[in-house]
């Protein structure tokens, strides 16, 4: 990805067609404070999350070598392609009734993550979605007061959905 400061990005995809940003930061660089995800979008993807469906029609906002080794599903929606083997979250038309989708990112928390993570900076929205965020980790704590460490088969959905939102829960 190159490293120029304010690339301007055009989307054109199944869900935004001239959709332009900005990217002016270095590629994960410059985070906000206190925002420090354990996994980059690259990791999430080889590891597999969202079913193998989140990025397939959109790969080419995003740097060739996060697909490299991504888990995509060819088809529908193949949750085996999950690191943890299960669904874990609830439909975008869930997301889109408690609106927890913002007009910029139509496909929810990782493709504004993505966004973020390549470089571009949109104040009052990453303040929320790392807000957001924030609030996801009391799935860690759960997993650590039910589970023996390192029994991936206890709460698997949790730990599947921790990935999802850039904790890494395989060391849980």
């Amino acid at each position: 990805m190159p490293q120029a400061k304010d690339l301007m990005v055009i989307v054109d995809d199944r869900m935004q067609q001239d959709y332009r940003y900005v990217r002016s930061e270095p590629a994960g660089s410059n985070f906000a404070a206190g925002f420090d995800p354990e996994l980059t979008p690259k990791e999430m993807l080889a590891l597999g999350v969202f079913c193998g469906k989140y990025m397939t029609d959109c790969r080419d906002e995003f740097p060739e070598s996060w697909f490299a080794t991504a888990k995509l599903a060819d088809g529908p929606p193949d949750c085996a392609l999950n690191h943890f083997g299960v669904r874990a979250g609830t439909p975008l038309a869930v997301w889109r009734a408690k609106g927890w989708i913002h007009p910029d990112d139509p496909r929810g928390w990782f493709q504004w993550y993505c966004r973020y993570y390549s470089g571009r900076r949109m104040g009052e929205e990453d303040a929320r979605q790392i807000a957001r965020w924030r609030a996801f980790r009391r799935h860690i704590a759960q997993i650590v007061r039910n589970c023996e460490p390192g029994n991936p088969f206890c709460r698997p959905r949790q730990r599947q959905a921790l990935l999802q939102w850039a904790y890494d829960s395989r060391g849980l």
